[in-house]
């Protein structure tokens, strides 16, 4: 497959590695991140050399703040406040990554794993808005919490701590509580889009990625699963997306772009997920499981 082989042969370029070292997430969306993250969801993680993997760490782990500033004057002085402030959904996707790559990512980041549990808010979600951990009653945010509750749940390889069960729990009911996709005050679809699975998923939520998650947890979720079956998987327009790049020597607001793999990528491959998931929540035993969404 010749997109294939042309995202292979960037990763394994220097160019990929400088870009890297650059930042280790901008530009959307043909930066090494988003060619690595496709791969993964792909299935084809074992692809990704091993150098773009360790420049990925070391560049997030030197460049990023091990913490999540609520206010601007949290942040240090010389940290730029866009690129270098990790987000919920990006360490999450990120600790997924890695992980689908092999690497022990609490010995090689140990305070990524941490970071998850400190910002999970008292409704039990994340939310990538600083700002909402500063009001009064702080609300998260559906796309900021799966990616987190994705990377403990689906890449421990052990038992789960104490703490570790609770923002599991607590993260759950968050999820119960919207039926996966409705607003809990209104009772109406929180996005029209999350409706249909679309692919690539990045950092993006439909109602298909929450149901994978409720499959794990043992949550029955008869509305989302009737959307789900009776939605055909779509391809993800990323079009009019802005970004970071860097040109000329400094960093400037511009375009996204493309890459052949990602104009390739065929949303049919969400199909056997979902046979899979509608599988898997169609055998929980309600007696054992009392939680439904």
């Amino acid at each position: 497959m010749k997109e294939l082989d042309e995202t292979l042969r960037y990763l394994e370029s220097e160019e990929a590695l400088q870009a890297i070292e650059r930042d280790p997430y901008w530009p959307k969306w043909d930066g090494p991140w988003w060619r690595m993250v496709l791969l993964r969801e792909m299935g084809m993680a074992r692809l990704i050399p091993r150098a773009c993997i360790d420049a990925t760490m070391r560049a997030i782990d030197r460049r990023c703040l091990h913490f999540f500033p609520f206010r601007i004057e949290e942040v240090p002085r010389g940290v730029d406040p866009i690129r270098g402030i990790p987000c919920h959904c990006q360490l999450g996707t990120l600790y997924q990554l890695l992980h689908a790559c092999g690497v022990d990512v609490d010995r090689e980041l140990p305070w990524i794993r941490p970071w998850f549990l400190k910002y999970q808010l008292p409704d039990g979600g994340l939310n990538c808005d600083e700002a909402a951990y500063t009001k009064p009653e702080p609300h998260s945010s559906v796309v900021s919490t799966l990616p987190p509750l994705e990377a403990v749940l689906f890449c421990t390889r052990r038992d789960f701590t104490r703490e570790e069960r609770s923002f599991l729990d607590r993260g759950a009911e968050y999820l119960v509580q919207r039926r996966l996709f409705r607003s809990k005050r209104t009772g109406a679809a929180i996005d029209e889009s999350w409706l249909r699975p679309a692919f690539p998923r990045f950092y993006f939520y439909d109602v298909l990625r929450g149901l994978r998650l409720a499959a794990r947890l043992g949550i029955e979720s008869p509305e989302a699963m009737e959307v789900a079956a009776s939605a055909e998987p779509v391809r993800r327009d990323l079009g009019g997306t802005a970004t970071w790049i860097f040109e000329e020597g400094e960093w400037k607001k511009g375009p996204a772009r493309s890459f052949p793999l990602l104009d390739a990528a065929d949303p049919g491959i969400l199909r056997k997920e979902r046979d899979e998931v509608l599988a898997a929540i169609a055998r929980i035993d309600p007696r054992e499981t009392p939680r439904s969404a």
